[in-house]
This record gives structure tokens, C-alpha cells and sequence, in this order.
């Protein structure tokens, strides 16, 4: 799981023009749900969430007080782009999980958050929505947060991009063969037909 953490004077949800959740001083979560998480992953976010030091103490020290020691606000909001490869410079988005599964797990993770806070400091976006996130980031304090399940460091990604690819090469590629088969075939199957093989190959072959 990915978490996008920002610490926020302000941050609202509006859906098809209708504002339908904000906060005021706290922090907006971005939730990047994965196809390989578990109720791990769940708790290790949760914990990590409401006790990040991301605030001051009341003698204006920084990094001294979570989100839960100054009883402030969490806006949590769905996005599943954070569970992406790039392949090239395209967004590839099957490491996310599918939605019919995710937006229970989504639910789950709000549900403990508020069970672990106060429920009525929870706020959340509309799951699958398309929404406006509206956040006023302060400092700018930005935290990226990645549960110990999930790919770590840049190797690893890189990896998981490369693996995408050679998926990519191989379907690739059994298309390109099976045009060449059905060719085959039919000059096989008539024999006179050689003459227009050329024609056909070409357009058995994908662009």
C-alpha cells in the first residue's frame, strides 16, 4: 500500500460540483491500495497515519505532535494511480487492486482509523468517484509512505516495470506468429495461392 501524506491548513472533496467532505488543520491522505495487501498492510498504515510527528508542540517545537496528539483532522481519499508502473511514458495500473475488492479493503482502512481516533475527526472522498481534491498544503510537508510488503526502492520498481514489458513483448509476439500460421496454412491448403502470400502476410500482421 501507498500513502501520500500532507500536512494541510485546509483540504475539501467536492464530486460533480458539490463540496461532500472537508477539514480544516490536519492532514489529507491519498491511498494507493495494492493487489497483494493485506490486513497488514492495513495496520501498519493506520499506525503510521495518526502517529506521524508532522506538527509542533505547544512551545512551537516541529516534529513533535502526531495528527492525534493535537486531536486535528484526517481527509482519506482513494487513488489508485499511485499503484502504477510507467511503461515508457504511460501509466500502467495492474499492480492496483481491482475495484470490486478494493473499495471494501478502502473501507476497512477508514473504519480503523476511525475506530483508532475519533471517528467524527475521520473524513473521506467518494470511493470510484471523480472528484476534486482541494488541498492547501502547509509548509509544504509531503510524506511519502509505503507499507514493508510492497516494492521499497527504485530496484525493485524497475524490476516490476521490466517483467511488464517483457509481458508486453510476448503478447506481442504470439499475435505476429499466429498471423504467420494462418498464412502458412492457406498457401498450404491451396497452393496457387502463393502468389498472393505476400499480400496476405501483410495483412495478418498487427500495425
Amino acid at each position: 500500500m501507498k500513502a501520500v501524506i500532507q500536512r494541510v491548513t485546509k483540504a475539501s472533496v467536492t464530486v460533480g460540483g458539490e463540496q461532500i467532505s472537508s477539514i480544516g488543520r490536519g492532514l489529507c491522505v491519498l491511498l494507493g491500495i495494492s493487489a497483494e495487501d493485506t490486513q497488514k498492510d492495513i495496520d501498519y498504515m493506520v499506525r503510521k497515519i495518526l502517529n506521524l510527528r508532522l506538527f509542533e508542540d505547544e512551545n512551537g517545537r516541529s516534529w513533535s505532535r502526531s495528527v492525534m496528539d493535537t486531536e486535528l483532522e484526517v481527509l482519506c481519499v482513494s487513488q489508485f494511480t499511485l499503484q502504477h508502473i510507467l511503461k515508457g511514458n504511460k501509466p500502467d495500473f495492474h499492480s492496483a487492486m481491482p475495484a470490486e475488492l478494493s473499495q471494501t479493503f478502502y473501507n476497512n482502512i477508514v473504519e480503523q482509523m476511525r475506530t483508532a481516533y475519533n471517528p467524527e475527526l475521520i473524513k473521506d472522498g467518494k470511493f470510484g468517484a471523480y472528484m476534486q481534491v482541494h488541498i492547501q498544503n502547509d509548509g509544504p510537508v509531503t510524506i511519502h509512505l509505503e507499507s514493508p510488503s510492497g516494492p521499497t526502492d527504485a530496484k525493485q520498481l524497475s524490476k516490476l516495470e521490466k517483467q511488464q514489458q517483457r509481458k508486453e513483448k510476448t503478447r506481442s509476439k504470439g499475435s505476429s506468429e499466429s498471423g504467420r500460421e494462418k498464412v502458412a496454412l492457406r498457401c498450404k491448403a491451396d497452393p496457387n495461392a502463393s502468389s498472393g502470400a505476400e499480400g496476405d502476410v501483410s495483412s495478418e500482421r498487427e500495425p
